[in-house]
């Protein structure tokens, strides 16, 4: 954009943009802000490090923003531009046509503004806002120096509480409970019964804004405490599963737990949280993820878990195998670790292909089953995709599946309306749904077999 010697572009509705250019136009814009606007409200938006856009596009945004927070309130502005995608000050004020008394909510509209442009991969940008009552005594020095120390300073403030809130993007995650957290479900078999039901399942970031925790943590900058966001990411998700039935799993890393949990009066307020979010302790299963951990002789893994299973907090060891550290993890814990997890995905159940591995498999299968019994344990089975591994996993006593054959993920609220309606399913209706093409085709669609065999009348 080149220079210009104040030109006035009328938008929509009946504001207008004056912009003073790039370079050596301080002077005239203040004069002209604050000069043509003696006695009205005034706001000074500073925009620093704007990156992903064009600049005389991203200005055209802030009008459009500006209005959808304010619609209503009948009110006309004049916006006054300088600078660059470097540093960029927006002043605005009311016309003379505005109706009194009513002040823009600026802050509002800049925020919606940062938060849409990043979810949106649009842009990026730092603001801050000052804001003053002007008048007709003080200087335009005095009045501009005012704004600018306010903007300057809120712009600090900013950059602050979006860096310990995960930049605007995560804070949404944190701020919107319900849509934001969801669970995958574990279904458990009944060997006497021979029906299926919702046991359960893992809770963990998604919805809108997030798939993964990956996702999430690639969104905060990098000089923050991972181990405190893990310790966040944990009390919201405890707080959106308030009064949810069955066993909740939580994800967190062995390391998070030994620097954070570092007394048993932080284990204490965890535990009352769960009270006060109505859940009983004994149902809350903190599932320990493969990586790397560091510990001291005072502050073992061993210790803080300790802390937790005496008030009924038990553990589980992710994509469990021998030579993996979730078998140290198991083996140091002892009687806390109270499932297992293994990935079937990696076992091929075909000894006509692979007659050693096969044997293998078993042989594996056989010591966890001897390891769960020692513990009073589960194993879960992941990403079970069909009935002949299902069949299998289950002859060989593994009855327990977080598997999309059964449900896929769903939002808290789903997992509490329908936990009492996903239970008893039998053995047979399952094994006629996933072999029927027509009814795999609908359960794909409807990702919850427990709704298919109800609307088919077969549960």
């Amino acid at each position: 954009m080149k220079r210009k010697d104040v030109p006035v572009n009328h938008l929509r509705d009946g504001h207008s943009v004056s912009n003073f250019g790039f370079r050596n136009a301080l002077d005239s814009f203040k004069t002209v802000f604050i000069d043509e606007n003696r006695g009205k409200p005034l706001f000074l938006m500073r925009v620093r490090n704007l990156r992903g856009t064009q600049t005389d596009k991203f200005i055209e945004k802030i009008p459009e923003y500006i209005e959808k927070a304010n619609s209503g309130k009948s009110i006309r502005l004049h916006y006054y531009i300088l600078g660059d995608e470097n540093t960029l000050i927006v002043g605005v004020a009311p016309t003379p046509d505005s109706k009194p008394g009513v002040l823009p909510n600026i802050d509002g509209a800049a925020g919606k503004l940062h938060d849409e442009a990043l979810r949106n991969g649009w842009c990026t940008f730092d603001f801050g806002i000052g804001r003053t009552q002007c008048n007709y005594i003080s200087t335009i020095d005095e009045i501009y120096e005012e704004l600018e120390k306010a903007s300057e300073k809120n712009l600090r403030d900013n950059l602050v509480r979006w860096s310990w809130t995960y930049l605007n993007r995560a804070n949404d995650y944190f701020a919107d409970i319900e849509s934001n957290a969801v669970i995958q479900p574990v279904i458990r078999y009944n060997h006497k019964t021979e029906t299926y039901s919702l046991q359960g399942g893992e809770v963990f970031v998604g919805g809108a804004l997030y798939q993964s925790y990956a996702e999430l943590i690639r969104d905060i900058p990098q000089e923050q405490d991972l181990n405190r966001i893990e310790l966040l990411i944990l009390e919201k998700l405890v707080m959106a599963c308030h009064d949810a039935p069955g066993l909740l799993k939580f994800n967190i890393s062995p390391q998070t737990l030994i620097d954070t949990f570092n007394s048993p009066e932080k284990v204490y307020r965890f535990n009352e949280l769960l009270l006060k979010e109505k859940l009983s302790p004994h149902n809350i299963r903190l599932e320990l993820v493969e990586k790397p951990y560091e510990e001291e002789e005072e502050q073992s893994l061993k210790n803080v878990c300790r802390y937790f299973f005496q008030f009924g907090i038990t553990f589980a060891a992710d994509d469990f195998g021998v030579k993996s550290q979730s078998h140290q993890v198991v083996l140091d814990l002892g009687e806390m670790i109270k499932e297992f997890k293994l990935d079937p995905i990696s076992f091929r159940f075909k000894p006509e292909e692979d007659h050693t591995k096969f044997l293998d498999n078993l042989a594996f299968i056989d010591y966890c089953v001897r390891l769960a019994g020692n513990r009073d344990a589960i194993i879960t089975a992941e990403a079970v995709d069909d009935y002949d591994t299902l069949h299998f996993l289950i002859a060989h006593q593994v009855h327990y599946f977080q598997a999309n054959i059964f449900a896929q993920k769903m939002t808290i609220q789903e997992y509490r309306e329908q936990y009492a309606r996903m239970q008893d399913l039998p053995d047979e209706v399952v094994k006629m749904i996933l072999e029927n093409d027509e009814l795999f085709q609908e359960l794909d669609r409807t990702g919850n077999i427990f709704i298919v065999a109800k609307e088919h009348g077969l549960h």
